[in-house]
């Protein structure tokens, strides 16, 4: 079992972490996939994307004593089906995290510091954002810019979010673990506020709200 990391917090959302280091038939066995969704799997064609999808699934049992259908909504937010409790999910390719609160809306995301987020600059921060990169640490900044980011943008699930414009991140120096205070632009221009937490580890970067 390759359970990472379990962690509860104050306000009762839990994060779990998943290291992929099982083979893909080992994941197989340890994840219970559903029927329906055992063939889905079996077509995607990167071998890396079925043992992503497989981990969710292995760490999914680890969590919850009953079997879970995950399934999502069209616009891609997963659920599962037989339980009330709100999760979201991420994965790369060494690891697989979750979130899960039992009435609270979640967002969550983990990216590899190894990864290059030059064009995050480009895309996804606004100029005041630019104005306080660290040159020293640009990269790893850039990073949990991008994970702060798309954990908001997973938490409104909302089309269409312009991550430059709608979704603010207060100036922060990177550190180990720390927290975040960002703003989400509704297009009304109605303002909401989200602190956030991140921790990193082995060269990956986690950030997650709740609320």
């Amino acid at each position: 079992m390759a359970l990472y990391l379990r962690k509860k917090l104050e306000n009762k959302a839990e994060i779990a972490v998943w290291q992929i280091t099982e083979t893909e038939d080992e994941l197989w066995a340890l994840s219970s996939v559903p029927n329906d969704e055992m063939e889905e799997i079996s077509l995607i064609r990167s071998e890396s994307q079925r043992k992503q999808k497989l981990a969710v699934r292995a760490l999914l049992n680890e969590v919850f004593e009953e079997k879970m259908y995950l399934n999502h909504h069209d616009n891609g937010k997963p659920y599962l089906e037989n339980c009330v409790t709100n999760i979201s999910i991420t994965h790369t390719e060494k690891y697989v995290a979750i979130i899960t609160h039992d009435e609270d809306d979640l967002g969550i995301d983990i990216e590899s510091l190894d990864r290059d987020f030059s064009a995050v600059e480009k895309k996804a921060l606004s100029e005041d954002e630019i104005e306080d990169l660290d040159v020293e640490k640009r990269n790893e900044q850039l990073a949990i810019y991008w994970c702060a980011k798309e954990a908001i943008f997973k938490r409104m699930s909302q089309n269409r979010v312009d991550f430059a414009e709608q979704i603010e991140v207060e100036k922060f120096r990177p550190k180990g673990e720390g927290e975040l205070e960002a703003t989400f632009i509704h297009k009304d221009e109605h303002e909401e506020e989200f602190e956030l937490e991140y921790i990193t580890f082995d060269r990956h970067v986690l950030v997650w709200l709740v609320g």
